[in-house]
């Protein structure tokens, strides 16, 4: 006889049956509000009755522009409850990708933050072509200039509390909806099933990926908009564990003081976030002796501030690495227990890879040029592809990136890697951002990592720009840290230590920030774009 489907209905009962008593924290634009699992799940059915009585049903769209608190995480459960599927909109978008995206989803009604998120919504709002209605996620509605029925959430709340009659769902509906970046083109949609989701749930939870487990107290940083939020509002519930929600534009005093009175022991987010943090505990003799692990994605944390959070404050970095396609997390980089022998220096060694694939996924690594398979010897590189139940085999109405990103099932992820002996892979670069100079590549992520090991750099980024000759040469872009005045030509000496001549930047720009994409990783497109103005002047040096 078979068993069930696999949904996220599971995950609601547990919480709600198992662990009621358990807290759920989260900073509003009103301040901290707190409740248990069991009043989460009251709010989730009462939000799926409001939702519901607003002409929601099965195979509707529900997008969010919101950030992480409470009510968002409600609407994580009761729209693919329903039957709808949830579409979370990123809510730093510039008001033309916010209009393609909203529009290409057909989203049927917004679930809207107050303050910025709205004020968004009304500049678009005459180039919207789907939504029906708008709920404000707040206690209140603000004055709207949209042609269709507003709402406050807790008013609809408050109106429709009850339980509601959960529908029976098969595992292939459509559960959730994330865009990529587009950092090289037009966002592209990524949907989710139950099944899907329900895997990378059970996945994250496992002490080969995340381990999240029911003593934790777990504050996601990353984005609630960004590809599930890392899976942790899923992950963390199924397991039963305490729950602590950032809110809107958190910035680094707010998650020391969250993680010190809550006592968050288990944290996520790129590592830009956790260098502002590193500088506030600097500055103020902060402490955090709650925090045990901070899970880094997006790009690689420098071995610096992996080193300082684990000597100074006993926080360990865990270096993950994902894609909106594979539903984010897919590899994790922990030592092996057969690593035990290993000194500092290899286990940091191992650490700053990417880490070892997560249970399910099966990867390989190609010569595009040659399309051949690369040896595991730590030195080869090539590109990842990846496959397994996680994966997305298709982006929404795109074939003909279809055509191009997938290949017999594999997902080709953009990603040129070595993987070595232990099976670590090791993201040398993306291809659209390794520099080919003189017929040899240049990693413009180990170029990076190594500029912000030095004490006096607070960011950089590594971009190629056009050469007659090599026909690609890299260029930095660095942010000094404060109070410090290192030239050019003394962070390329800084450089060769570790690196060969050929590798070193032409030149270092200095900048007062590294522009950011709307996820917290550096905006090397914009860079890219500034490298091509022909009235940049590049000063070596300097």
């Amino acid at each position: 006889m078979a068993g069930s489907d696999l949904t996220l209905r599971p995950f609601l009962w547990r919480a709600a049956n198992l662990f009621p008593e358990k807290e759920v924290v989260s900073r509003t634009h009103r301040g901290r509000e707190r409740y248990t699992y069991g009043a989460f799940d009251d709010r989730v059915n009462a939000l799926a009755n409001a939702l519901d009585a607003l002409g929601v049903g099965p195979g509707a769209r529900v997008g969010t522009l919101g950030w992480n608190h409470h009510r968002h995480f409600e609407a994580y459960y009761a729209v693919p409850l329903m039957g709808a599927q949830l579409h979370t909109v990123n809510v730093q978008l510039s008001d033309d990708h916010t209009e393609y995206i909203v529009n290409d989803a057909a989203d049927d009604l917004l679930l809207v933050d107050p303050g910025g998120p709205v004020e968004t919504l009304e500049r678009v709002w005459d180039d919207l072509e789907s939504p029906r209605a708008v709920v404000v996620m707040d206690e209140e509605t603000p004055a709207l200039d949209v042609d269709v029925s507003v709402h406050a959430y807790e008013d609809l709340l408050a109106d429709h509390a009850g339980a509601y009659g959960w529908p029976d769902l098969d595992e292939s509906q459509p559960a959730a909806m994330c865009y990529t970046s587009g950092t090289t083109g037009r966002p592209k949609g990524v949907e989710y099933t139950h099944k899907m989701m329900y895997a990378h749930a059970m996945m994250v939870m496992t002490p080969a990926a995340l381990d999240v487990a029911e003593g934790d107290v777990v504050m996601p940083v990353v984005p609630m908009f960004h590809v599930n939020s890392w899976e942790f509002p899923f992950a963390a519930t199924m397991i039963g564990a305490k729950q602590v929600y950032p809110g809107p534009s958190p910035d680094a005093e707010t998650l020391v003081s969250l993680i010190r009175d809550e006592g968050v022991t288990l944290t996520a987010g790129v590592p830009t976030v956790w260098i502002n943090v590193l500088d506030y505990l600097d500055e103020h003799d902060e402490s955090v002796p709650s925090l045990e692990r901070i899970v880094v994605g997006g790009s690689a944390a420098p071995e610096a501030v992996m080193r300082r959070y684990e000597d100074e404050y006993g926080v360990v970095i865990d270096h993950a690495w994902g894609m909106t396609e594979t539903m984010s997390i897919g590899s994790v980089s922990r030592p092996k227990s057969t690593m035990a022998g290993l000194d500092s220096d290899e286990i940091y060694a191992k650490r700053a890879k990417q880490g070892l694939l997560s249970p399910g996924l099966e990867m390989k690594v190609v010569d595009a040029e040659a399309g051949e398979r690369v040896p595991w010897d730590g030195e080869s590189a090539g590109e990842l592809y990846v496959r397994g139940a996680t994966v997305t085999r298709a982006y929404y109405d795109r074939p003909e990136a279809n055509a191009e990103e997938f290949e017999d099932g594999w997902l080709k992820t953009g990603d040129i890697v070595t993987v070595d002996g232990d099976g670590y892979i090791d993201v040398v670069d993306r291809a659209k951002d390794v520099i080919k100079s003189g017929g040899e590549w240049i990693s413009s992520i180990e170029l990076e990592n190594a500029l912000m090991g030095h004490d006096a750099v607070a960011e950089a980024a590594v971009v190629a720009v056009d050469h007659a000759k090599w026909r690609e040469r890299p260029v930095a872009y660095a942010v000094r840290a404060a109070g410090e005045d290192v030239t050019g030509a003394k962070l390329r000496e800084f450089l060769a230590d570790d690196f060969p001549t050929w590798w070193l930047p032409d030149n270092v720009v200095f900048v007062e920030s590294v522009p950011k994409t709307a996820t917290g990783k550096f905006d090397k497109k914009r860079l890219r774009e500034e490298t091509d103005d022909p009235d940049l002047v590049w000063t070596p040096g300097k």
